[in-house]
């Protein structure tokens, strides 16, 4: 069957995402403030801000999957409230929803907090550091009371083409990360978090939270200091732990139990393989 889906925000990762459904013959429309110009890629873009429901445009009909994964317009409360909690709500009163069959919520692990390096899974209670999991937790809770299929995946950092301000930061000194005690850190590639979820999308039942990471978590220090090995930096420093992020091993058992293989298990492959594409196009 031909989904018809719409995605709410549309960057990098919306981008990605979008291209999957398309790939696989599916209709895909993409509703952002300021849609590109002269796009051909076969997304049909709309223009509108969720925070006011006034601007928004007529939603298509016949929507079967919503992907919600809009980028806040700064950093605060009001703003992470605008997008993930009122917006969704605007986005779900202007939606012909008769044969909506899922929702997918792009969350973050920024919802757990801090486990001193204990390992996390979905059923780890959430204790947000940050305003930004606090609002995040809000908005999956409203979710949940919907009455259609849906799941919040909380993503780990994401890093891949086009994300190297960390290579940027360890060649210049700049990063630096504590020895003891040892704070952990825990990734996904971009191109697997869009896998993740185009197959939550698609998956004929879900749970309602998966943990989006790669199998692999890392100490941070051991992180730096491999990827500073690669590029030939200088020893990374040490320095505190990131503020309000948390020590914790998240775990992918879930998701990884749900069918979905990753391309790129550990981020140390992943950075390597984006440092060689890197390296190749200045050649």
């Amino acid at each position: 069957m031909r989904e018809r889906v719409l995605l709410i925000g549309c960057g990098d990762l919306g981008l990605r995402v979008a291209r999957r459904f398309l790939a696989r013959g599916d209709e895909v429309h993409a509703l952002r403030r300021h849609p590109p110009a002269g796009d051909d890629s076969g997304i049909q873009w709309l223009q509108g801000d969720i925070t006011r429901p006034d601007t928004l445009p007529a939603l298509p009909q016949g929507v079967t999957r919503l992907i919600h994964l809009p980028s806040p317009g700064g950093r605060d409360p009001e703003a992470y409230r605008g997008v993930f909690v009122d917006g969704l709500a605007n986005v779900l009163k202007a939606l012909d929803g008769s044969r909506l069959q899922r929702i997918v919520f792009v969350s973050s692990s920024a919802v757990y907090g801090e486990h001193h390096g204990d390992w996390v899974t979905e059923d780890t209670p959430p204790a947000p550091q940050g305003f930004n999991g606090r609002v995040l937790l809000e908005a999956e809770a409203a979710l949940a009371a919907q009455p259609v299929s849906s799941t919040a995946v909380r993503f780990a950092g994401l890093y891949g083409p086009g994300r190297l301000q960390l290579i940027e930061r360890l060649r210049s000194g700049a990063a630096g990360a504590p020895v003891q005690p040892e704070h952990w850190a825990n990734r996904i590639h971009i191109d697997d978090a869009a896998a993740a979820v185009v197959h939550l999308a698609l998956l004929p039942e879900v749970e309602p939270i998966y943990i989006g990471c790669d199998d692999t978590p890392l100490p941070l220090h051991v992180l730096y200091a491999e990827l500073a090995r690669m590029i030939g930096a200088p020893e990374p420093r040490i320095a505190p732990a990131p503020a309000n992020v948390g020590s914790k091993k998240l775990s992918n058992a879930r998701l990884r139990a749900s069918g979905l293989t990753l391309q790129w298990p550990d981020s140390r492959l992943g950075y390597a393989a984006l440092l060689a594409e890197d390296s190749a196009a200045q050649a």
